[in-house]
């Protein structure tokens, strides 16, 4: 599970359409995780880092721990506390996954990607959403010109507010262009840059 590519907008931007879809999200600090379900039953949870978490998500109040789904489901998201400063969210949800025991009631997780989909970024936090899973605010851009715009609102705290955010996620909403990129040599393959102050 990579990390997400940071402070390169402009790089990122190079080479897309001025009119590309884009969406923006809320950069959460907390613990990327990835769950694994199959057949509605969540089988895994793993950290970045690979260290196996699924007796410890489990516990978490806004996991899913069935579905109603046949084959293999893959979701990316985010554990954190909420009501918290970005660096103590992040302390709390990486002291809980490290913790023999812990105090899941404190925590969220946040779903904002099917690892595994044919959908784009739009269709796919819809799909978690119609899971029950609980997935971040977005904003929809038209222009990549806008992506500024929104980043300054965020810096002002208009933007994104209810979360503890270091930063706003852009990311290409297009599931056919997100494979291009991440298929082609370019300079910027990724689809998605996270921006921070």
């Amino acid at each position: 599970m990579p990390s997400l590519e940071k402070d390169s907008i402009d790089e990122f931007l190079k080479g897309l359409l001025v009119d590309t879809r884009l969406l923006i999200e809320p950069k959460i600090d907390g613990c990327a995780v990835a769950l694994q379900y199959r057949d509605g039953t969540l089988e895994k949870a793993i950290t970045r880092k690979g260290a196996d978490v699924t007796s410890k998500l489990i516990k978490v109040q806004d996991i899913p721990k069935n579905l109603p789904l046949r084959g293999v489901l893959q979701v990316r998201g985010e554990l954190y506390a909420p009501n918290q400063s970005p660096n103590i969210s992040q302390r709390i949800a990486s002291g809980f996954l490290r913790a023999k025991e812990g105090f899941s009631e404190i925590l969220s997780f946040c779903a904002f990607q099917i690892l595994n989909s044919t959908l784009n970024q739009y269709e796919s936090k819809k799909r978690l959403s119609k899971l029950g899973f609980t997935i971040p605010q977005d904003i929809s851009c038209n222009f990549t010109s806008q992506v500024e715009v929104f980043r300054k609102q965020w810096r002002e705290g208009k933007l994104f507010s209810k979360y503890p955010t270091d930063g706003i996620v852009v990311k290409i909403n297009s599931r056919k262009l997100q494979l291009i990129r991440e298929k082609s040599n370019i300079d910027y393959p990724y689809w998605q840059v996270a921006i921070k102050r």
